[in-house]
């Protein structure tokens, strides 16, 4: 992942639409300057993160980085409303934290016919060098979208058509069985926890992945193959 360091630096980057994964500024610092610079990132849809400067001296590779540093994106992102006339079949993540994970899905979902992956801004993983090796080439290919709030956008994808079908453990409805609409939204939890329970809340249905053995659940990126391959095999050609 590209790193560039110094107010002057990364505002020039930003005003020239240099795509960022993320800016990072040393908690403590201020100034006029840095207020404009946080302003920017937020008008490009930049994540700004607070962390100890000795982190940023890390980032560096040196103490003279006057407080920010910017962490390159492997691509630009696309935005909902580049991706929503396509219809078709987003996959959205919430809350995706490992870059091997997002990559692999960001793989198999170009594999399988998806018209773009969804992430949120935050606690959530970028598009950096690690996801690019892991998708394998398929970030040249298939729109990457960065949502400010995961919430929000799925009622903006619902009023456009889309059909949301989150998978969950707790899902009434199986993934082999359910019948998928069309535009639709496949929505897939993070590591660990699933999926947040107000986005459970926003989704149209829960969808589960049976499970024969005394596991739970499957690793995100592989229960992504499992259900997109499926929604894949029932799909008319287009």
């Amino acid at each position: 992942m590209a790193v560039l360091s110094g107010i002057h630096p990364i505002r020039e980057a930003l005003q020239a639409g240099r795509p960022f994964d993320r800016v990072l500024i040393a908690k403590g610092s201020g100034g006029a300057r840095l207020q404009e610079l946080i302003e920017l990132c937020r008008l490009a849809s930049v994540p700004v993160r607070f962390e100890p400067r000795s982190a940023l001296d890390r980032i560096a590779g040196s103490s003279a980085h006057q407080g920010v540093v910017a962490l390159g994106a492997a691509k630009r992102y696309a935005t909902l409303e580049d991706v929503l006339p396509s219809g078709g079949l987003l996959v959205v993540l919430d809350g995706v934290e490992d870059p091997h994970n997002l990559g692999a899905i960001i793989r198999t979902a170009h594999a399988a016919g998806a018209s773009a992956v969804c992430i949120p801004e935050r606690r959530a993983a970028g598009l950096t060098g690690v996801v690019a090796k892991a998708a394998a080439g398929a970030l040249e290919y298939l729109p990457v979208v960065r949502l400010g709030n995961i919430n929000q956008s799925l009622e903006l994808m619902k009023n456009r058509g889309f059909w949301i079908y989150g998978i969950d453990e707790r899902g009434q409805e199986t993934y082999d069985q359910v019948d998928y609409a069309s535009p639709a939204a496949l929505v897939f939890g993070a590591e660990g926890h699933g999926l947040h329970q107000q986005v459970r809340n926003h989704c149209d249905v829960l969808v589960r992945i049976p499970m024969a053995g005394r596991i739970a659940s499957l690793n995100v990126s592989v229960a992504a193959g499992v259900v997109l391959f499926e929604w894949k095999r029932r799909s008319k050609p287009a």
